[in-house]
C-alpha cells in the first residue's frame, strides 16, 4: 500500500468518524428531547393526579362538613323546640299568676 493509498484511508476514516459523530449528535438531540417530552408529561400527569386528589379531598370534605352541619341543625332543632315547650308551660303559669293577681285585688 503506497503512501496516497495510506492518506485516503485515513480521509475514508476521518470522514467516516466525522459522519459518526454528526449521527450520534443527531441522535443525542432526539433523545433529550423525548426525554424532555416525557417528563413534561410526567408532570402534566402528576398536576392532573394532583388536582384529581384535590378535588376528591375537597368533596370528601365538604360532604362530612354537610353531615356534620345537619347534625347540629337537628339538636339546635331539639334544643329550640325544649325551648319553646318550656316558655309555652311557664307562660301558663305567668297568665295564671297574672289573674290571679288582678282578682285578689
Amino acid at each position: 500500500m503506497g503512501l496516497p493509498d495510506v492518506l485516503q484511508s485515513i480521509k475514508n476514516a476521518e470522514e467516516a468518524a466525522d459522519a459518526k459523530i454528526t449521527a450520534s449528535k443527531e441522535e443525542a438531540a432526539k433523545i433529550i428531547s423525548d426525554a424532555r417530552k416525557e417528563a413534561l408529561e410526567i408532570i402534566q400527569n402528576a398536576q392532573d393526579g394532583s388536582v384529581s386528589s384535590t378535588v376528591a379531598t375537597l368533596d370528601s370534605a365538604r360532604e362530612k362538613a354537610g353531615k356534620e352541619a345537619g347534625t347540629v341543625h337537628k339538636e339546635g332543632a331539639k334544643a329550640v323546640e325544649s325551648i319553646q315547650s318550656s316558655a309555652g308551660d311557664r307562660r301558663k303559669s305567668a297568665v295564671k299568676i297574672v289573674i290571679d293577681s288582678l282578682m285578689s285585688n
